[in-house]
């Protein structure tokens, strides 16, 4: 690692995996709204005692917030709804690995919307991805869960897919602290909104144990959206991308160590993650060549 921007990313893909591996522990004797609502609360505090610590008041530029109320809403808030509840429905490594989506997301969003052009390093990446994907919709009867509960960390990568280019606008007008204190303030505002608008609002009460294993959850979750946004400030998106994809391996490494993680694993799940880490590669390193 030469320079920052990598170690910051590859960092971010750790602490990712780690939230992964909590929350699915938290969520045993718990449930997704508890999971969704702590672990952006625990960002919320995080994330503004750290601009109150560091940075100062004159640098606290209000001009990048329709950006990161934007991203906040959809990127937090709705982004890690899905997530939550994908890591409860098809465990931790098979949405690690959907999850991991996101740049394919992003990439056809661009050539859909902004006409940009379809390359050989960009099809053979989506071809190799789309391979990894229905390896794990068929390996779903094999590790206990509905090929539709897929739609989950697919919702997840659309999301946080969708927001990525918005992210990299608002980091021009402000600090990386300062955004992620008003991304998690709006994503705060509305996944309260969306509790009590359900009628789930009791359902925040947890466990001691899952509670504890929820707020490491968020911390790390939180740990991770900081430093991916600090990585993005220093470097370029075609650079921090590829480090972040590896998240999905730290999490298959998390889930060989503990009992419960190598009960959803089968040679399918590793297999597709595998495939789908390297078609992220592929999708994204080779802009840079």
């Amino acid at each position: 690692m030469r320079s920052s921007p990598q170690l910051l990313a590859l960092t971010s893909a750790f602490f990712s995996a780690i939230a992964t591996h909590l929350i699915q522990q938290g969520l045993r004797r718990s449930n997704f709204y508890a999971g969704f609502w702590i672990n952006v609360a625990v960002g919320l505090v995080g994330l503004w005692c750290a601009v109150l610590l560091l940075v100062p008041r004159g640098e606290w530029d209000w001009s990048a917030v329709p950006y990161f109320v934007f991203s906040g809403v959809v990127g937090t808030a709705m982004g890690r709804l899905f997530r939550v509840v994908s890591i409860e429905k098809v465990g931790a490594p098979v949405a690690a690995a959907i999850l991991n989506l996101t740049p394919l997301i992003a990439t056809i969003m661009a050539i859909a919307i902004l006409g940009e052009r379809v390359t050989g390093p960009i099809l053979g990446g989506t071809l190799v991805i789309v391979a990894g994907t229905v390896l794990l919709s068929l390996s779903g009867k094999y590790v206990g869960f509905a090929p539709r509960h897929l739609l989950y960390p697919f919702g997840a990568a659309t999301c946080f897919g969708l927001v990525q280019v918005v992210r990299k606008m608002g980091l021009s007008h402000a600090g990386p602290i300062f955004d992620a204190a008003i991304n998690v303030t709006a994503a705060m505002v509305a996944a309260t909104a969306f509790v009590v608008a359900t009628g789930h609002w009791r359902d925040l009460r947890c466990d001691r144990k899952s509670a504890l294993f929820l707020i490491g959850g968020g911390a790390a979750e939180n740990t991770g959206v900081l430093l991916l946004i600090v990585a993005l400030g220093f470097g370029e998106v075609s650079v921090v991308t590829p480090l972040i994809g590896t998240a999905p391996l730290f999490v298959l490494l998390l889930a060989v160590l503990t009992p419960s993680g190598r009960r959803q694993l089968s040679w399918r799940v590793a297999g597709a993650v595998i495939l789908i880490v390297l078609g992220v590669f592929l999708l994204t390193a080779v802009k840079r060549l």
